[in-house]
């Protein structure tokens, strides 16, 4: 009883710890009162004067636009290298492997400075096409680390037999291949779309000061101050992120059930 009691201490302790800040901070967006230490009643007004700052919501713009091409393009890039190295032998599928998990062991900082550095050695004018191009690089990790799994899933056989049966590479590729590997896909896609949208080191050091991304705005508003927009900013973040996460598990538990009424 003892153990239970103190079980379940422990791990409201370690929810207060990572969601209280959350809580205050979306109880300070309601807060008439530009103070944090004090409550001037509830209002929408910092809502409003959210939708009225057109940087933000440029920012917002930016990055909502860089996280959706980064995340898609480097979910096919990752998708096609993770079947290409699935295919390759034991000795260089696995140096590959290795090679491949470095950037996620990487420090951000790292990685943003040479990015950087590459840029500059290029001539390349730092601006959004280079913060795409940033988020694509580190992105593509992700998605292999998401689709490799299911590849080992698959059996060989399947995909030899739609080609004994007529099938071309690209069509049995598509009704074979990708249908067994797609939640892995998927997952690589949410994964490489939510490093994107959270990234700020890597996107500070390669973005230039033609654009800003959330990130970076929020970083350069803190420095003049906390405003309250940030603060509806952040909360609308957070429902729309919650939001997503219970419709996708509400869509696994329906395919789950489905599939144990099947069987």
């Amino acid at each position: 009883m003892v153990k239970r009691i103190m079980e379940k201490f422990y791990v409201g302790l370690i929810l207060l710890f990572l969601y209280a800040p959350i809580f205050v901070l979306i109880v300070l967006s309601f807060n008439q009162a530009k103070s944090r230490s004090k409550w001037g009643g509830f209002t929408l007004h910092w809502y409003r004067e959210l939708f009225k700052n057109k940087y933000i919501m440029n920012a917002l713009y930016t990055t909502l636009i860089i996280a959706l091409l980064s995340a898609l393009i480097a979910t096919i890039i990752g998708t096609v290298a993770a079947i290409a190295i699935s295919s390759m032998r034991k000795p260089p599928r696995t140096i590959l492997i290795g090679i491949t998990n470095i950037p996620l062991l990487n420090a951000d900082i790292v990685t943003g400075l040479s990015l950087m550095l590459l840029f500059v050695a290029l001539r390349f004018t730092l601006g959004f096409t280079s913060v795409l191009i940033s988020h694509i690089t580190f992105n593509i990790p992700y998605v292999i680390l998401s689709v490799m799994p299911k590849i080992r899933q698959l059996s060989p056989n399947t995909y030899e037999a739609a080609l004994d049966l007529g099938a071309s590479p690209i069509y049995a590729f598509f009704k074979v291949i990708l249908p067994d590997i797609f939640p892995g896909v998927l997952t690589g896609f949410f994964l490489a779309f939510t490093m994107s949208l959270d990234d700020f080191v890597i996107t500070h050091f390669t973005k230039g000061p033609q654009i800003n991304t959330l990130s970076t705005k929020i970083y350069t508003e803190v420095r003049k101050g906390i405003k309250p927009e940030i603060y509806a900013l952040s909360t609308l973040m957070f429902i729309a992120v919650l939001l997503l996460l219970v419709i996708i598990n509400r869509r696994n538990a329906d395919k789950k059930d489905t599939i144990k009424k099947f069987d």
